[in-house]
């Protein structure tokens, strides 16, 4: 099989005249058909279909490149078979894709269904992922490859990007004809007994011969003139290129620019020439000739790229070195760890971007994920500056700020998706911009406000799963260039931080309702009751999601009796303060009703089976005779109660119980019968207030055992306050914690010292 991108490729055999077509008023000669007479060897007979298909579908809608992703022999994975009309080694990345990923060939592999990209945004929105590789202003059309039960792979092509403006019907109906006549051929290759499924690189299919000449003026410049096909071969040179490039133009002639010029080869160059195979702008940079770009010697030239339809001008002219040569541009391959001096040092670079990463999927609000890119993203590319908005209502509000003057970004707080600011603008495209100085900054957005002399600016687009959430402003106290790879990194992570701001958006929006489920399912207060005091406390947790389903209740069941009851339902968040709302009414409801205590606890066990919210929940519940004292109570996987006598003797009570609620529809809870004399303390509380990190559960029942032993159980409410603050006081609590204090008072005790809070 020949090289990619060499002379030679797999189109032999495959014919066709160029055409016009007529794309958004201006006539565009297709340059993909393939050559009849092209060297090499013959290609074999998928490869020609899949040819032929390419050059169909290319100029049918007035593409200007295109490509086949067949099946391969491993299971999920598509391999580039064909490209046509670009470089194939410049887009060796994603000469591989799997179908489970998200891509736009994968998608229409896996789903069957044209996946249709008119512009860079729409791509943003869909695919993130391939814009933060490849983020140039270019359309794609993708079409599964069929016949019938049989799927072989996804024929693409690309365009220029029409915004706003939808893949019309007639290239939708173009693109499927070209796809489903190369389903019909491969399909009667796998009749014949082909396997039809691709190994190893792409081939490239030849554009077709054109002419060399050009005009003698071209001749007359200073400049070297190249002129490149679509896949990257030198067509014409002038005569100025052989003495500027000390290489004859015969030797030019035909060979890859990069085989040709090796100095351009360097990883740094090769997102410049991507972005000229993709868009239709013009791009600039200085490049630095020599075998090792990166080198401290070595002469700068200004090489300017002029894209077209059917391929890529090119001049190279002498230049002075850059007045800012930072590591990232003198060296410009090497990434975030430029300039570096020890191996330590240059790994605790690299590593930053890694360790943001990881900080950000621990980060919960929005404050702290902006101070975990502060610590992180700022140092590792040595960013002075750094500002977040967040989007709402197609305004940009100010959520982060850190280095600025004070006060010099409030001009830009709120403002409007239409106004022509680098941060608005890098959100609407979905396309990050990087100023390598402040006066690019201004002639790029003339009198837009600076708020210095000197410096570098990027500005990220902050885009989750193609939902924008706002844009982030990294400032540089000095001018700096930004080389491929940083630009690369900058933009993936300017992904991750928006993931983590709108999960960060959607915890404050859960956060708010929970807390109000919370307040308005917990008991506003407990009833007054003659010969039982009740306190109840409720403290959310600190770590994660702050309010969880810890509740607890106080019931009169009739006349003479009271229950106590208190319950913890798995998880944190709105669906745990929905479900313990569910089971507290449940519990109150068949209290009232005049059922057991065994029948009320089965009862809400089957309840919440039924309910089915993927939850399970513990619950201890005791009725109460408040005249006598006598008490009974059951018990489903809940931590034990601890009761404290009236002379200070604190135990914890060894309830025999079922399991937790809504996992078993059989499960039998027994009842206990106790006795509580008069100045007793029983204790309900959840497992929150006994359970701590990496301390065994029996520890914390003890430790609260000890601190109800030694506390004075008058008045009932300082004890609830002292027992709770204890635990209350630790900055990282996992779990919420509900307490349940009943005290029966005295015969001559005092109802106004005792009464229940």
């Amino acid at each position: 099989m020949p090289e990619p991108g060499r002379p030679g490729g797999p189109a032999g055999g495959v014919t066709g005249d160029p055409r016009v077509r007529r794309a958004g008023g201006r006539a565009h000669p297709v340059c993909v058909t393939a050559r009849p007479d092209s060297a090499g060897p013959a290609p074999d007979a998928t490869a020609q279909v899949l040819a032929r298909a390419v050059v169909r579908a290319v100029e049918a809608t007035g593409g200007y490149a295109g490509g086949v992703y067949l099946r391969s022999r491993t299971e999920g994975l598509l391999l580039m078979a064909v490209v046509a009309g670009m470089p194939g080694p410049l887009f060796r990345p994603w000469w591989r894709v799997h179908v489970n990923r998200p891509f736009p060939a994968g998608e229409a592999y896996r789903s069957g269904q044209s996946v249709l990209l008119p512009d860079a945004e729409t791509t943003m929105r869909r695919f993130p992922q391939l814009v933060a590789g490849l983020p140039f202003p270019f359309a794609s059309l993708h079409e599964p490859i069929s016949a019938g039960p049989q799927r072989f792979g996804v024929l693409f092509v690309l365009r220029d990007a029409t915004p706003g403006v939808p893949v019309s019907a007639v290239d939708r109906e173009a693109l499927r004809a070209a796809a489903e006549r190369a389903g019909e051929e491969l399909a009667a290759l796998t009749a014949a007994g082909a396997p039809v499924v691709w190994e190893g690189d792409p081939v490239p299919v030849p554009p077709p011969a054109r002419d060399g000449d050009v005009r003698a003026a071209v001749d007359r410049l200073t400049q070297a003139v190249l002129s490149l096909d679509r896949l990257g071969r030198v067509e014409y040179v002038n005569s100025a290129a052989e003495g500027l490039l000390g290489i004859a133009a015969s030797r030019l002639r035909g060979q890859m620019l990069w085989e040709a010029l090796p100095w351009l080869a360097h990883p740094a160059y090769e997102d410049h020439f991507r972005a000229v195979y993709l868009a239709r702008a013009p791009v600039r940079f200085a490049a630095r000739r020599g075998r090792d770009p990166s080198a401290a010697s070595g002469e700068w030239l200004s090489v300017c790229l002029y894209p077209g339809h059917d391929g890529v001008t090119m001049t190279i002219g002498a230049t002075q070195p850059p007045s800012y040569a930072p590591s990232s541009m003198v060296r410009p391959g090497e990434g975030v760890a430029d300039g570096l001096g020890s191996p330590a040092d240059r790994a605790a670079a690299v590593y930053r971007p890694v360790a943001l990463a990881i900080a950000l999927t621990e980060a919960v609000t929005a404050r702290q994920v902006s101070s975990v890119v502060t610590d992180e993203l700022l140092p590792a590319f040595g960013g002075r500056q750094l500002a977040i908005y967040l989007l709402s209502e197609r305004h940009l509000y100010l959520s982060w700020e850190t280095g600025f003057p004070r006060g010099f970004l409030d001009r830009f707080d709120g403002v409007s998706l239409d106004a022509r600011l680098p941060g608005v603008e890098t959100l609407t495209s979905g396309r990050p911009m990087f100023f390598e100085s402040m006066e690019h900054l201004a002639a790029a957005y003339p009198g837009i406000p600076l708020d210095a002399h000197s410096g570098a600016r990027a500005f990220l687009p902050l885009i989750a799963s193609g939902r924008p959430v706002g844009s982030c402003i990294l400032g540089f106290d000095a001018p700096r260039g930004f080389s491929p790879e940083e630009r690369t990194v900058l933009t993936a992570l300017a992904g991750l931080i928006a993931q983590a701001l709108e999960r960060a958006q959607r915890y404050d929006s859960e956060t708010a309702l929970a807390r109000g489920l919370q307040a308005a399912l917990l008991p506003h207060r407990l009833p007054v009751l003659e010969h039982v005091a009740t306190v109840g406390r409720y403290l959310p947790g600190t770590v994660g999601m702050d309010v969880g389903g810890d509740w607890y209740d106080v019931i009169e069941t009739g006349p003479g009796t009271v229950a106590l009851v208190i319950g913890d339902v798995q998880g944190h968040g709105v669906a745990a303060a929905a479900t313990m709302g569910q089971l507290r009414s449940a519990v109150r409801a068949f209290a009232l009703s005049g059922n057991t205590p065994e029948q009320i606890m089965r009862g809400t066990n089957r309840l919440l089976i039924d309910l089915d919210p993927g939850q399970f929940a513990s619950c201890c519940y005791v009725s109460i005779d408040p005249e006598s004292g006598r008490s009974w109570a059951v018990r489903a996987g809940h931590p034990q109660p601890l009761l404290r006598q009236a002379d200070g003797r604190t135990e914890v009570l060894d309830l025999p119980g079922g399991v937790v609620l809504g996992i078993d529809p059989d499960a039998a809870y027994p009842v206990t019968e106790l006795l509580l004399e008069p100045g007793a303390v029983l204790a309900l509380y959840t497992d929150g207030l006994v359970e701590k990190p990496g301390t065994d559960i029996d520890t914390g029942v003890e430790r609260l055992r000890a601190s109800l032993a030694a506390a004075d159980p008058t008045p009932l409410t300082e004890t609830a306050d002292r027992l709770i603050s204890e635990a209350g006081n630790s900055a990282d609590r996992p779990d919420d914690i509900a307490l349940l204090l009943a005290s029966r008072t005295t015969p001559n005790g005092s109802p106004g010292a005792i009464r229940s809070a």
